[in-house]
């Protein structure tokens, strides 16, 4: 039997769904400016502007950025590997300090709390930083420099630790009555029910690894250990001078495909990472609602 609904209901769900549409198309219409972009010529875009459908097809910005398809693949490869190794060791280091800050037996949990929530609000300073990375720790111009610097971050513990205290307190008890030690029910029952906040901070930590360019700027001298935006930035900064240095020594029908250039980047460097989001997506939305409630 079928429930009758109000005209109230329908109208708001109607108000609702063409609300919801509209936002998601004005969410597209940017990636898709730039995925157009990145196929146009380039005075094409000099003459008139950028537009959703190109009036000529072209593939220069694609072929002058895999100019060296090597390059290109080894950037990829670097930041796959800083990715995949940076979430699943700081997956695991956030979940262990988010299972300890959550139970209630560990005495000092407060004061620890309150020490890795003071770090969001001072830090000693870059210089310091930078000089701790290069000498002390001689991190310079290797991977361990990609991922340690942002291995923890005190938002994602947080979050972690306030997920985690969402799990019944009996089924730690539960596990203890039968002699199950600490690292046996964090592995075995506290990380698989806790599928959604790992999905959630997983997915901001792989995004920040991705997309992070900045600590190759500081410590990666070697092009071989180049991750793949560090190298299309340098790619970029390429063709903006080269643009400069030519443009008075070549025709004017010729313009290097500096603006395609920057959108064919765009399209390399965050097609990948687009993917992962539906695989997430379901865990996503109930880890960070849960994390952020929860006290």
């Amino acid at each position: 039997m079928k429930i009758k609904m109000e005209s109230a209901t329908i109208v708001f769900n109607i108000i609702g769904y063409v609300l919801i549409t509209v936002l998601t198309v004005l969410c597209l219409l940017p990636f898709l400016l730039i995925v157009s972009g990145s196929f146009t010529p380039e005075m094409q875009i000099i003459s008139k502007g950028f537009s959703l459908i190109p009036e000529t097809f072209s593939l220069d910005a694609y072929k002058a950025a895999f100019s060296n398809p090597k390059q290109i693949f080894d950037g990829y490869k670097v930041t796959i590997f800083i990715t995949v190794v940076g979430t699943a060791v700081g997956l695991f280091l956030t979940s262990m300090a988010g299972f300890v800050l959550s139970r209630k037996d560990f005495k000092y949990r407060d004061q620890l709390s309150f020490f890795i929530y003071f770090t969001t609000l001072f830090s000693g300073g870059l210089i310091p930083w930078y000089i701790l990375i290069t000498k002390h720790l001689d991190m310079k111009d290797t991977y361990m420099a990609l991922i340690v610097p942002t291995l923890l971050s005190a938002w994602n513990i947080i979050l972690m630790k306030n997920f985690m205290k969402s799990i019944p307190d009996s089924i730690v008890e539960s596990a203890k009555i039968d002699g199950a030690g600490e690292f046996t029910i964090y592995m075995k029952l506290i990380l698989p029910l806790s599928g959604p906040g790992l999905a959630t901070i997983g997915l901001f930590m792989a995004l920040g690894y991705w997309n992070d360019w900045f600590m190759a700027n500081l410590f990666i001298t070697s092009e071989t250990h180049y991750p793949l935006q560090f190298l299309l930035y340098k790619i970029l900064a390429s063709a903006a001078v080269l643009k400069t240095n030519v443009a008075g020594n070549l025709s004017p029908d010729f313009q290097p495909p500096a603006e395609t250039l920057k959108m064919a980047a765009a399209v390399i460097a965050t097609g990948p990472i687009v993917f992962l989001y539906p695989f997430v997506q379901r865990f996503f939305v109930k880890g960070l609602t849960i994390g952020a409630v929860k006290g």
